[in-house]
């Protein structure tokens, strides 16, 4: 662990932290000093510790907190990342009751759970900046999905809402809170989307200029940002992380 990165000395919770963009996270935060507690659903979560909890379940959330306070005696970042996209979420017309609200429940619910909970925590913290909170929306927070994705999309723009409220609310309090809105990333989810279903995943891939999808560690590295005092004046913000697809009106084959 660095002693002289720019999250060093820092307690750093990253929810959703076994795969993906929360592993990365994981990964960049420790490079730069931080100690890391990594949350999920899997034992294996990476992170200085890691703690098995369902963040859609409040009070597995309030353990969560009081005891990374109880092991390290403060908390400095949240990045709130868990959240799920099933193939049952699909368009408005094709998606039950019980897939809708099975992905509000992880997407959105537990941002708001994480928040209420957790944001205490980092209010006791001494100083004019007090602590940084970065929840994960989407790209299609500000823009219709070009497969529809019904209850994440909601999901993600409710995310987004609620961050913009909460960064507005605890601005002179010195709580940040930011909504990092990745692009489509290259994780095994969307190479298992390749590998079932190339035609929708290529209309993924033809809306974005850069023509590629973003790497992990590039969605991690602009958490980074976020939770640093680099980003010191940047708080209710919705923070574009998506190659320039959403300021595309469209991109030749």
């Amino acid at each position: 662990m660095a002693t002289n990165g720019r999250l060093a000395g820092r307690v750093c919770v990253v929810t959703g932290a076994s795969g993906g963009i929360g592993a990365a996270t994981v990964a960049v935060f420790q490079r730069e000093g931080a100690t890391v507690v990594g949350v999920d659903l899997d034992a294996d979560a990476p992170g200085d510790l890691a703690l098995v909890a369902d963040v859609a379940d409040e009070d597995q959330v309030q353990d969560t907190f009081q005891r990374v306070r109880d092991s390290y005696g403060h908390i400095d970042v949240l990045f709130n990342n868990a959240g799920i996209s099933p193939n049952d979420d699909a368009s408005v017309l094709d998606t039950a009751l019980e897939a809708w609200e099975r992905v509000q429940r992880v997407n959105l619910r537990s941002v708001f759970l994480c928040c209420k909970h957790g944001i205490p925590h980092l209010l006791d913290n001494e100083g004019p900046m007090s602590g940084s909170v970065i929840n994960t929306a989407s790209f299609v927070a500000v823009m219709g999905a070009a497969t529809s994705q019904i209850s994440y999309t909601a999901s993600k723009g409710g995310v987004l809402a609620l961050t913009r409220e909460l960064g507005v609310e605890f601005a002179r309090r010195g709580v940040r809170v930011n909504a990092l809105c990745p692009g489509p990333v290259d994780t095994p989810l969307l190479r298992e989307l390749f590998a079932k279903d190339p035609e929708k995943a290529a209309r993924r891939l033809v809306h974005v200029p850069m023509g590629r999808f973003a790497r992990a560690e590039e969605i991690a590295n602009a958490a980074l940002f976020l939770a640093s005092d680099e980003s010191s004046f940047v708080t209710a913000s919705t923070f574009l992380v998506d190659g320039g697809l959403s300021a595309a009106y469209t991109t030749p084959l």
